[in-house]
Formats: structure tokens, C-alpha cells, sequence
């Protein structure tokens, strides 16, 4: 063999050597490009399903937590709400005309849904301001809540019924079903308290919209039970899932009071309503500033603020 030959074979070897290395060098370039590429792609994909995942779990977080703040420490459902426009859609026509003042103005704090955890804070800010209100309850069982019940009849105020269960469309299914939660509330009361309630306030009022059944057939079934209904001619709004402000609050409660000889004050005693506590101390003093204004329960004498009679 010649050494011609014996070079041009080392040339062709090295020249397959070179080209394999520039293979390598291609793959290993084109892998360092790609990989980050498609783990990049790949971590992207991961994400995205681990946020819906995530997305999907705190929807069923929320949807448990609004099961559980529906319902109190013993599992008693809180009463539905109505959006406050239906609550306060219709008022009584008595109001002071312009230019006359009251003789001896009652007001009359009325505060819906108890008992609560408030019930107990309200009470004593009741006792320190020497006045009476008028609790329009619904039903609670257990030892905390039936105390409260009898604090409240004990220290003067003014049991009203609100129905047993707060659920409209068990209450306003049939005048049957409307007199069976009435009865069971009444009979509860009486057991409880010794309170013979004469006293009832509609879930959503008298002017409610969510009833199907004409408001008329529940009005005449407590006027053939010698129970008297009463709405109210002037609302905290505290009714509103807006969370109003104390400031607020006090605003509501206080600002058209001159305006009636009876002022029945719409509030609400309930879990939610911390504000509606924190702005009774103020609502009392101003109400009680007013010239011949005092603070007092209803009563058998008081007259009833309607918002419709039939």
C-alpha cells in the first residue's frame, strides 16, 4: 500500500469523524434549544390544569362556606333575606304634614330575626339606655337562645312572632302552612317564656313580592287569631347584603323620625350585623334629643304601621 493511498484513507476517516462530531454538536444544540422549550411548554400545560384544579376547589370551598354561614354554631339556618327594594318597597301614608309637630312622638325599635350572637350585646345597650324595644323572633331551639328568649321578656320588651322557620316558600305555600308555622312559633314562645305573643311581622313585610299566594289570606288568618301584623314606616337598610356603614346606620334610622307621630324602626338582630350594634348606642341618643319623643315597645295600644291593610 502507498503512502498516497495510506493518507487518503486517513483523510476519509477523519473527514467521517469530523462530520459524526457535527452531528453531535447539531443534536446536542438543537436538544439544549428544544428541551427548555418543551418543558417550558409542558410546565405551562401543568399550571394551567393545576389552576383549574385550584379554580375548582375554591368554588367548592366557597359553596360549603356559604352552606355553613347559612346555618349558626347548632346548625339552625339563618333566615332568607330579601333584597332590601322589596323589603322597604311600600310605606304607610300617616306622616306629619309640613308645619306640625308631635305631641308625645313614640318611636318604636323593632329588630328582626333574633335570637343571635348580638341579642345578648343588644340587650344590655337597651338596659344602659333604659328603653324598651320590640324583638320580632323567629325560632331557635337550645339552651343559649331560650335564655335569651326569657331575658327578653324579663327585662320588658316586647316579644313579636316573625315565623318559626324564615324559609318563604314553606311559609307562603298555603294558608295551612302559613297557620302551622305561626302556631308552632306561638306555642314555642308560650312554653318558653310564658308569652302569650300577640305580635306578628311578614318575613319581607306585608308588601313582599315573593309570596304567591295573595298576602290577603295571611292577613285575614291573623286577624281571625287576634294577632296583629306590623310592618314599618322607617328602615336602617341593615337589610341589605351591602354591609352599610354605622354612619349610615344611624342616618337611616334617625333622619326622617320627626316626620311621624309613630316611627317604627325596621333593624335586624343576626349574625351579619355587627354594624346595626355598633350604631344602636347612637341611633337611641339622637332619637331620644327630639322634643316630646320617647323610646317605648309595642304594646296592645300601639298603632300598627301597615303597609297594606288587605
Amino acid at each position: 500500500m502507498t503512502d498516497a493511498h495510506t493518507d487518503e484513507v486517513q483523510r476519509a476517516a477523519r473527514k467521517k469523524r469530523v462530520q459524526r462530531l457535527k452531528k453531535i454538536i447539531v443534536i446536542t444544540l438543537v436538544t439544549a434549544i428544544l428541551f427548555p422549550t418543551v418543558l417550558s411548554i409542558f410546565l405551562f400545560m401543568k399550571t394551567v390544569r393545576l389552576e383549574r384544579q385550584i379554580d375548582e376547589l375554591k368554588q367548592m370551598i366557597l359553596s360549603q362556606s356559604s352552606k355553613v354561614s347559612q346555618t349558626d354554631s347548632t346548625d339552625v339556618k339563618q333566615p332568607e333575606q330579601l333584597p332590601e327594594e322589596k323589603l322597604d318597597e311600600a310605606k304607610p301614608e300617616e306622616s306629619i304634614t309640613d308645619g306640625e309637630t308631635a305631641e308625645n312622638r313614640k318611636v318604636y325599635l323593632t329588630f328582626d330575626d333574633g335570637p343571635s350572637i348580638y341579642t345578648d350585646e343588644i340587650l344590655d345597650i337597651l338596659k344602659e339606655y333604659d328603653v324598651k324595644a320590640t324583638f320580632f323572633v323567629v325560632g331557635r331551639e337550645g339552651t343559649k337562645y331560650e335564655e335569651m328568649y326569657k331575658r327578653i321578656a324579663e327585662e320588658g320588651h316586647t316579644i313579636g312572632m316573625h315565623s318559626y322557620s324564615h324559609k318563604y316558600s314553606e311559609i307562603y305555600e298555603s294558608k295551612e302552612s302559613f297557620a302551622e308555622d305561626v302556631n308552632r312559633l306561638h306555642t314555642y314562645l308560650y312554653n318558653l317564656t310564658g308569652v302569650d305573643s300577640r305580635f306578628y311581622r311578614f318575613p319581607g313585610g306585608s308588601s313582599n313580592t315573593v309570596s304567591k299566594i295573595e298576602m290577603a289570606t295571611f292577613i285575614d288568618y291573623l286577624k281571625e287569631e287576634n294577632i296583629t301584623y306590623f310592618d314599618w314606616n322607617i328602615s336602617s337598610g341593615d337589610a341589605s347584603g351591602g354591609g352599610l356603614s354605622v354612619e349610615q346606620i344611624v342616618d337611616n334610622c334617625t333622619e326622617n323620625v320627626e316626620n311621624y307621630n309613630n316611627a317604627v324602626i325596621l333593624l335586624h338582630d343576626s349574625k351579619e350585623k355587627r354594624t346595626t350594634v355598633e350604631a344602636l348606642p347612637l341611633v337611641i341618643e339622637k332619637i331620644l334629643t327630639l322634643d316630646n319623643t320617647q323610646i317605648v315597645p309595642i304594646t296592645d295600644d300601639t298603632e300598627a304601621v301597615q303597609h297594606r291593610k288587605k
